[in-house]
Parts: structure tokens; C-alpha cells; sequence
């Protein structure tokens, strides 16, 4: 059976885990990351150099990185279905994947510790800007949702996982946004979908 490491409120554990339910992988989560430890250890280094979550080992297969994890998991299990085979479409969804990582992420992190995290900590104007920032990227989303139904593409896919738990975290903090009709479509779709359960834990 797959095993997957990671505490499962960890956004980035949360994209792999959403990967699993869609495709009916059955796996085994083990607890890991701040407070449940482990990921210091030499067993878990011999794993995952970087000692982050998640790692997964697919039957003696290791790989961390949770984008990495999603396309692999869905290359592997669902070609031509969640991991498109048309090298242009696989492209497009593929960046979506990296923007994901490389430019939609951050400035949410920098709202969820003041927000959620910590409390009256951070600086507002960094806050300010940071919120800024969301709104912007999120618009660039809801833009992209006005012209496909999925973030893969036409039906759900591999860029879909890796969206979810973001845009979850992002419609989850407790402050206003301005409204996004498309991207909020979306969103209502994911929650309806039974892998959507993996989201059901409160921000912390």
C-alpha cells in the first residue's frame, strides 16, 4: 500500500491527498511535520533530504515535492484522464501547477500567520501588500475559470489537486474578499466532490 507522510492540515499534503481520493489509490498516512516530529529523524532524512512533507513510497518508489507527487501520482494511475496526454494541454495545466507554487502561495502565507497562525503578529503593511497581491492573482484564476471549467482544463484534473487546498485556505481566512464569481464556481464544484473530505479540517 502507498504511504504518504505528512500532518494532514499541511496544505502540501493536502494536493497529494486530493490526488489519492480522486483516483481511489488506497494509501496510509502517516503523521509528520511540526508538532508529530519525525521529520528530523535519520529514517525519515534517508527519505526526504529537505526533512519537509510529503514524502510517498509507492511500493519502494520515494518522492517528495507535492506537485511532483500529484503529477506522478496522476501520470501513473490515470493517463489521458486526470494526467493529459496531449503534450498542450498537459503543458498548460502544468504551469498553472507552477504559478501555483512560484507566485499564488506566498502572499497567502504571509495573511494565514497574523490570520490564523499567530495572532496579531506580521506587519501591515506587508499584510496590506501581501493582500493586494491575492487579489491580483486570484483575478488572473477567476479569469482563467471564466474560459474552462477546471484549471486542467475541461474536466478535473492534476493542476485541479494542487489548486484546491490553496484557493480552500484562501476562501477560508477570515477576512473579505473582493468576489470572484468563476473561481468561486469552481470552488463549490471541488467541495461537492467526495475528495473534498481531505479539506474538512479547520485552518491551524
Amino acid at each position: 500500500m502507498l504511504r504518504i507522510w505528512g500532518r494532514s492540515n499541511s496544505l502540501n499534503v493536502q494536493k497529494p491527498l486530493v490526488a489519492l481520493e480522486e483516483l481511489g489509490i488506497p494509501y496510509e498516512r502517516i503523521d509528520a511535520g511540526l508538532a508529530f516530529g519525525v521529520v528530523n529523524t535519520p529514517e525519515y532524512r534517508a527519505l526526504n533530504p529537505n526533512g519537509l512533507v510529503p514524502t510517498i513510497d509507492d511500493d519502494g518508489f520515494v518522492l517528495w515535492e507535492s506537485n511532483s507527487i500529484v503529477r506522478y501520482l496522476c501520470a501513473s494511475r490515470s493517463p489521458g484522464g486526470m494526467w493529459p496526454t496531449d503534450a498542450k494541454v498537459r503543458a498548460q495545466a502544468e504551469r498553472w501547477m507552477d504559478w501555483q507554487l512560484t507566485t499564488l502561495l506566498a502572499p497567502i502565507n504571509v495573511l494565514f500567520l497574523p490570520l490564523v497562525r499567530a495572532p496579531g503578529t506580521g506587519d501591515p503593511k506587508s499584510f496590506d501588500a501581501a493582500r493586494a497581491t491575492c487579489e491580483r492573482n486570484f483575478g488572473e484564476l477567476d479569469a482563467l475559470l471564466a474560459r474552462q471549467p477546471f484549471v486542467t482544463g475541461d474536466a478535473f484534473g492534476m493542476a485541479d489537486c494542487t489548486m484546491a487546498p490553496v484557493a480552500h485556505r484562501w476562501f477560508n481566512l477570515p477576512m473579505e474578499r473582493q468576489p470572484r464569481p468563476h473561481l468561486e464556481a469552481w470552488y463549490a464544484g471541488v467541495r461537492a466532490r467526495p475528495s473534498s473530505k481531505v479539506l474538512e479540517l479547520p485552518l491551524s
